[in-house]
């Protein structure tokens, strides 16, 4: 959620607090639901839940045993799908108690410093606005954001939450997923819908067999009844577009011929748990269909009478977990800031890239703006709807590296999810896969990469067929693979297949006309998070042009930042610059560095530069200190398209 509309809100929310006025910005059923609170009383500044009786909680518990015991398993398999992305999944019964609690520590353990578990009431009256409460009111799917919760203690959250009903309509309980404002999102809310609908289907399904040609068209996933027999008796719309088959040609057949990686004797025996989700393929003719599974045994009278299959394409399910995890490119080609003539010629070569299929290498020093560049490629292709997934390859431990680029199925090794993971080429499946510091992974680990090259498929550990994949590849490292090649660390055929296409990020020191642009940009940033309008001193200019940046963008980020908070006036001196700047010696008493990537025109280019930082713009005194001529200067000066004014 941008920071503008949270902005926004929270401004609002103060005003009506102080001055009980409500702006146009917020939502009409919010409004409603703030006017309620103040009427009754309810404490702004409060916001922790209370614990109900544990008597009462008791009887709570027993009167929803049927909804636990469906929703629990919906829970864990949505929790597995947006693990790692910071969400707690809460169900609570009609009237708002809290009844489960599903998600990771970290966020439960925030949570509950709210009172914010199982055993607690989360109604309008007892914590003001929120979710779940106004869910219960309004009988709808509620999504609050920020501020738009009546008590402060509420705002860095966000909550979307849908109403549960049974087969005759009534309200039984609501299903709710909360986390950061800053994550919040209207999918959130889309999905916590589809798992309440999925709850009511399954509690409708085991109500009565009799309703299952209703359900069976009403959900949204892919839907096969099959009897005792194994032959197909009913199959929704969903199911027939999944698998490209008519229903009438469906009808009869034998579900194991389809479906062939499921022992379905085990569960029809009941000996395998069916309340898991598995990952598994659906055969048809020759299309292979990588699907989400989930197999329930159908009960009458405690006799088995047949089994429900219920799946969901993959393709579906990822982009649901991009959405969620943030699997999106962020920055496009207008966010690289630069006058500089080599850089603008590698934004120019890496936007013809993008256009392409091929693999692209980015090499370049650290903090030179690498990432960006994966960022706008990905943006300025034709895949930008699609998924970006960035992968650190230095940071992952060198024996996860291969289950978290390829995946694992289920049971493929000890401590493995039960279900089986997706690597993280498959959830970038239609989009672009960054993989940063590639120099970084092991040799077998290259040869492995090397082998999705070839076929672009894939094959998880553990796994015995191979998933076809259409992915573009971006890889980029602060090494010369070139050499690492020569000294054996890199494989030589892996690096001519990602060599396709290459883009080297120019080190600030030389494009040392850059600096005043990055100066001015981060202060921008600074001066409009705090309502300032600092700006820095010439001398601290010269000082800045002056110094070499070893750590490129990213160091003269942090020294600016560094500046900006340490000095209290309007304007940033030079006494602000950290030592190593401050002392260091002008970058154009010193000798021109050697970097691989740079032309002999480059290098001319930047001595007349550090001549002219020198010299404090003046030309005739740089051509002198350069032993040139004064009609040689300003030719070159011509030539190179330097502004003199900005070294004055």
């Amino acid at each position: 959620m941008s920071d503008d509309f949270l902005n926004r809100i929270k401004a609002a929310w103060r005003r009506f607090i102080e001055e009980d006025i409500i702006d146009d910005v917020v939502n009409p059923t919010v409004q409603k639901s703030w006017k309620r609170c103040k009427k009754n009383q309810v404490n702004h500044k409060a916001g922790h839940g209370r614990k109900a009786d544990p008597q009462k909680m008791n009887c709570i518990m027993n009167k929803n045993r049927e909804l636990l015991k469906v929703a629990r398993p919906i829970m864990t398999n949505l929790n597995d799908i947006v693990l790692g992305s910071g969400f707690v999944i809460v169900l609570t019964d009609d009237e708002g108690y809290i009844i489960e609690s599903i998600g990771e520590e970290r966020i439960k353990d925030e949570a509950s410093r709210l009172n914010f578990c199982v055993g607690s009431p989360w109604t309008e009256e007892e914590v003001g606005t929120n979710a779940i409460g106004l869910c219960i009111k309004e009988d709808k799917p509620v999504q609050v954001i920020g501020a738009e919760h009546y008590c402060e203690k509420h705002h860095p959250w966000t909550c979307s939450a849908a109403p549960i009903h049974d087969d005759k309509g009534k309200l039984i309980g609501v299903l709710n997923m909360s986390g950061s404002c800053f994550k919040a999102h209207k999918h959130t809310l889309g999905i916590v819908v589809a798992a309440a609908y999925s709850i009511e289907n399954e509690l409708s399904l085991i109500k009565s067999h009799e309703l299952i040609d209703t359900t069976v068209e009403s959900i949204s996933d892919g839907m096969i009844v099959v009897d005792k027999t194994y032959k197909i008796n009913k199959m929704n719309n969903v199911a027939e577009k999944i698998l490209g088959v008519k229903r009438e040609n469906a009808i009869g057949m034998d579900i194991r011929s389809i479906l062939k990686d499921v022992v379905f004797e085990d569960i029809l025996n009941m000996k395998t748990s069916f309340l898991e989700k598995i990952d598994c393929d659906f055969v048809v003719g020759s299309k292979r269909i990588p699907c989400s599974t989930k197999i329930t045994p159908v009960k009458t009278y405690s006799h088995l009478i047949g089994i429900v299959i219920m799946f969901k394409e993959m393709k579906y399910l990822h982009k649901t977990v991009n959405i969620l995890t943030g699997n999106k490119a962020r920055y496009s080609f207008e966010n690289i800031l630069t006058v500089n003539p080599s850089m603008k010629k590698a934004i120019k070569d890496a936007q013809k890239f993008a256009k392409t299929r091929g693999c692209i290498l980015i090499e370049g020093e650290s903090g030179t703006g690498k990432e960006l560049f994966a960022h706008s490629i990905h943006n300025y292709s034709n895949r930008s709807e699609g998924p970006f997934v960035a992968v650190n390859c230095a940071s992952i431990p060198r024996e996860l590296v291969e289950s978290e680029l390829f995946g694992y199925e289920r049971g493929a090794f000890t401590g493995a999810v039960k279900e089986g993971k997706p690597g993280k080429f498959e959830l970038a499946n239609g989009g672009s896969i960054f993989l940063d510091e590639i120099g970084e992974l092991p040799l077998d680990i290259q040869a492995k990469l090397l082998r999705v090259l070839d076929s672009y498929t894939v094959t998880r550990i553990g796994g015995k067929h191979e998933k076809k994949l259409d992915v573009r590849i971006i890889c980029a490292t602060n090494r010369n693979l070139y050499e690492e090649v020569k000294k054996r660390n890199f494989r030589e055929d892996l690096y001519y297949r990602l060599n396709v296409f290459k883009v080297n990020t120019i080190p600030l020191r030389y494009r040392i006309e850059d600096v005043d642009i990055y100066i001015d940009h981060f202060l921008d940033r600074l001066n409009s998070a705090n309502f300032t309008n600092k700006r820095v001193s010439d001398d601290f200019l010269s000082y800045a042009r002056s110094y070499t940046w070893k750590g490129n963008v990213r160091e003269l980020e942090n020294v600016i930042e560094r500046a900006y908070y340490l000095c209290e006036e309007d304007i940033i001196t030079e006494k602000y610059l950290p030592d190593e700047i401050y002392f260091h010696e002008s970058a154009a008493t010193k000798e021109i560095p050697r970097y691989q990537d740079i032309s002999i025109r480059e290098a001319e280019r930047q001595a007349i530069i550090n001549a002219l930082i020198k010299t404090n713009g003046n030309a005739i005194k740089a051509g002198e200190l350069l032993e040139i001529s004064k009609s040689s200067i300003y030719r070159k000066i011509k030539e190179y398209e330097i502004d003199v004014k900005l070294y004055r």
